[in-house]
């Protein structure tokens, strides 16, 4: 029987998918440190995880067991991809299941700063009434700069054109405009006309500072800012220096560089107490259609992996769609990306009367995957063959 070690409060459809297929699932509600991770990893095959949980290489090292990881979020920094590689545990995510999660509350936290409601609500709590329209605009006509046009930019660009915005948007690689969204040529020169500048980028280590002192200069003056990508793109400093001094009029920020592994442990951030700044705890995809449709797309993924070897959308191992077996057997098997791999496999069948009703290879980058159907059960000693091969990263006999 496999094990699931399913972590960080995951949607229980998660559990459901994994438990129909025979996996005995452990849930636990909030992130594990490395030492704790390695602890209860012992015997276990299948991990998932949200954002807090660290899966290191060290981590890998001591889990031969793991066979692969589900990251039930969009983003996958937290993981040591090229560690997995190297030892064969594919990583799945949910590039597109919160999308509408993440672009919705953009569009809240936009109209609500640009309307300072987060100043009117605190008066009123306080017992003032504080009626005025002195700062508060409509989004009608204003320009929005998406930084970062990828699957949650490219919706909010075409749900902000609906409100009447106008979009512009900057992203390093080519991408196609959606309506009537520009693309501009350089970051500064979407921060020149942009009325509101939100961050949309991804985890990478490239992306790190993207956002400082010099970028909230060159902002427009009582510019609006979010940023719900990733924690360490930002300088926070900076922005409570631009905040304070009134040249950026209101932010939004849903993430930090660090952040409390369960809920109800302490925050501290020095935006917080600021007017018109509205902080929320990596809530952009916490919604409850979002989390089901999570866990039940990362939740397939590892099942599908586990049962038919198949790798479509993992991030880290090349990809295979497989379907159900074609012979009586499959034989899985990852390896080094060098010549005559192949030739290898096969030729440890040949030798061994082993017949091959069909075959996929596919590689990335340093890694190879070939899957095999055959119409018998593997013996002993081909399996032991396979294993042997220098190349070899990980074998499995699925039947």
């Amino acid at each position: 029987m496999l094990r699931a070690l399913l972590l960080e409060n995951l949607h229980p459809l998660a559990t459901t998918i994994l438990e129909s297929d025979g996996t005995q699932v452990t849930s636990r509600t909030g992130a594990l440190d490395e030492d704790e991770l390695i602890a209860a990893l012992d015997g276990v095959q299948l991990l998932g995880i949200r954002s807090k949980t660290q899966v290191t290489e060290r981590v890998l090292d001591a889990a031969p067991d793991l066979l692969a990881v589900g990251a039930y979020c969009i983003g996958t920094n937290q993981i040591d991809l090229r560690a997995a590689s190297r030892r064969g545990v594919a990583v799945f995510n949910a590039p597109f299941s919160n999308t509408r999660s993440v672009v919705e509350l953009a569009l809240a936290e936009i109209i609500a700063l640009a309307r300072r409601l987060t100043e009117r609500d605190k008066a009123l709590h306080d017992g003032v009434w504080d009626k005025t329209a002195e700062g508060a605009h409509e989004v009608r006509g204003r320009v929005l700069g998406i930084v970062g046009y990828g699957n949650i930019g490219t919706q909010l660009s075409v749900l902000a054109e609906n409100l009447g915005m106008s979009v512009v948007f900057y992203d390093t690689q080519e991408k196609l405009a959606l309506g009537n969204a520009r693309r501009m040529g350089s970051l500064d020169e979407l921060l020149e006309v942009a009325d509101t500048v939100t961050l949309h980028v991804d985890g990478r280590p490239g992306n790190a500072g993207l956002f400082g002192a010099e970028q909230f200069a060159r902002m427009k003056r009582r510019a609006i800012f979010l940023n719900l990508s990733r924690g360490f793109v930002v300088d926070y400093g900076a922005l409570r220096d631009a905040v304070v001094s009134g040249h950026v009029a209101g932010a939004a920020v849903d993430v930090f560089p660090e952040e409390p592994k369960r809920r109800g442990d302490a925050f501290a951030s020095e935006l917080r107490g600021l007017p018109n700044v509205i902080l929320t705890p990596h809530i952009g995809g916490s919604t409850l259609e979002a989390q089901e449709a999570i866990g039940q797309f990362v939740s397939n993924k590892l099942r599908d992996y586990i049962a038919n070897g198949s790798t479509t959308l993992s991030v880290n191992l090349p990809n295979l769609a497989l379907d159900a077996r074609t012979g009586a057997h499959r034989l899985a098997h990852l390896h080094q990306n060098t010549p005559g791999v192949l030739a290898g496999i096969n030729k440890s069948l040949a030798e061994h009367g082993v017949n091959i009703e069909g075959q996929l290879l596919s590689t990335r980058g340093e890694v190879g995957y070939v899957v095999t159907d055959i119409a018998s059960g593997l013996q002993p000693e081909v399996r032991e063959m396979l294993l042997a091969m220098p190349q070899t990263i990980r074998l499995r006999s699925l039947s």
